[in-house]
């Protein structure tokens, strides 16, 4: 009997130097908010691309709000618009249920890589209730966008001021994605006010 060989997950282009965001979620839905975020980092930190992870579930909200995984990629896909956007399913092609496996395997594959997390203030505000955070924090700089409402209680939450201490000063954007982390930088620019939540609410 034939031996089945699994297929190696497929990952979007990437090379050895190259700077890349990885903007994780689960994109329910994707809107333009994430598109501007994605746009801010690209531009200020100097990244050749930003891969969107679509995560197939997040541990930290109910899984019956979220649309079924094809779905949420599609559509994505169809809000990345832009040919630095990459949109990848590699969590699920990994089996990764936290933000920390799928760094750990991206890192493990793609040598030479300069990965950067990017993530919303929002995001940041609950950063130390995600698994294994500080690993998170140890094994890429982090990018935090600006989100209207959310910067004040996100640079006083737990992770935030754990990594104090390795904030770096937006003037150093564009070697940010060089340096060795733990490091962190705020990224200011055109805020949305969209929200995968909002946009999910029934209208009244």
């Amino acid at each position: 009997m034939a031996r089945r060989v699994r297929a190696r997950p497929a990952l979007p282009p990437h090379a050895l130097g190259l700077k890349i965001g990885l903007f994780g979620g689960s994109f329910n839905p994707p809107h333009e908010g994430h598109r501007a975020a994605s746009l801010i980092a690209l531009h200020r930190l100097g990244l050749d691309a930003v891969w969107w992870l679509v995560s197939p579930a997040n541990p930290l909200k109910d899984p019956r709000d979220l649309a079924p995984f094809p779905k949420r990629m599609a559509a994505a896909r169809a809000a990345a618009r832009h040919p630095h956007i990459e949109v990848s399913g590699i969590d699920a092609e990994i089996g990764a249920h936290y933000t920390y496996q799928t760094i750990r395997y991206l890192k493990g594959h793609c040598p030479g890589v300069h990965f950067v997390w990017i993530m919303g203030a929002d995001n940041l505000a609950n950063f130390h209730r995600w698994q294994r955070w500080r690993e998170i924090a140890a094994a890429v700089p982090i990018a935090v966008v600006d989100r209207p409402g959310a910067t004040l209680a996100a640079t006083h939450a737990p992770a935030a001021v754990a990594l104090a201490p390795y904030r770096r000063d937006a003037s150093q954007a564009r070697v940010f994605p060089l340096r060795k982390p733990p490091a962190m930088m705020f990224l200011y620019g055109p805020r949305s006010t969209l929200s995968s939540t909002a946009l999910r609410s029934p209208k009244p």
